[in-house]
């Protein structure tokens, strides 16, 4: 892992408001840097790297892949996770509980289960 994928891991691991990440979670081709499997969340730190040559085409085409199994990608520049990792952490936070499955559709009314 590199020191800013490090940064954010000591922050992810202690499951801020409630949610479980996972480190180098592989999934199908790929390997996510974090996935938050119950918000279907994949966090990917960028280097500079991910601008140059085929990079970007190629995450384009990973973040397709994901989407099409519903999971979202959020991607941060390395930079900002090593200069603003309180703001990163807040973005995160947010999208999880944003894509958490209300307990409404978890748990349906007793009316509702007895009509199927």
């Amino acid at each position: 892992m590199t020191a800013p994928e490090i940064t954010l891991w000591n922050l992810l691991r202690q499951r801020p408001q409630g949610f479980k990440f996972r480190r180098q979670h592989p999934i199908g081709p790929y390997v996510l840097d974090f996935y938050c499997a119950s918000a279907g969340l994949a966090v990917e730190v960028d280097g500079i790297a991910h601008d140059l040559g085929q990079n970007p085409a190629r995450d384009e085409a990973r973040d397709s892949w994901l989407a099409a199994r519903h999971i979202k990608t959020l991607r941060f520049a390395a930079a900002d996770v090593q200069n603003d990792l309180d703001a990163v952490a807040r973005l995160i936070v947010s999208e999880c509980e944003a894509r958490r499955p209300s307990t409404a559709s978890r748990f349906p009314s007793p009316a509702k289960a007895g009509e199927e």
